[in-house]
């Protein structure tokens, strides 16, 4: 598979090549705040698998994980744990976010009052097992 996508103003743009390691649904503060959002839906990928392009701002918001914004218009495109390899696209910044297939939701116990999680997929209270 092919994934393309990029933030709002199309400065940062990214492809990446093959299938996602998983695809999770994080309901944490620190994803809620760096998104602005009630959840962080977003697609997992060897970080040798995604091919990112221009000037994407880096910010870390906790010693192992880095997240990349659009300096031009604040869009997050990714979350990269550089030390296990592994880089995470935002699925908001999809070209085509219906390419998004959800395997779980975790840190529910952060999730939102307001927000209903009926879908079926597994809830992790904190992070994921294993």
């Amino acid at each position: 598979m092919r994934y393309k996508g990029g933030c709002l103003c199309g400065a940062v743009r990214y492809i990446a090549e093959g299938s996602p390691i998983n695809e999770r649904i994080c309901h944490c503060r620190i994803c809620q705040k760096a998104l602005g959002a009630a959840f962080n839906a977003r697609l997992l990928f060897r970080d040798t698998d995604v091919q990112l392009t221009g000037p994407a701002a880096r910010f870390h918001s906790s010693p192992a994980l880095e997240r990349g914004f659009c300096p031009g218009c604040g869009t997050t495109v990714f979350s990269a744990r550089r030390s296990a390899g592994v880089i995470g696209l935002t699925a908001g910044s999809l070209d085509d976010p219906g390419q998004f297939r959800p395997d779980m939701h975790f840190w529910t116990s952060s999730r939102q009052p307001w927000l209903r999680l009926d879908d079926g997929l597994p809830q992790y209270p904190e992070g994921p097992p294993g």
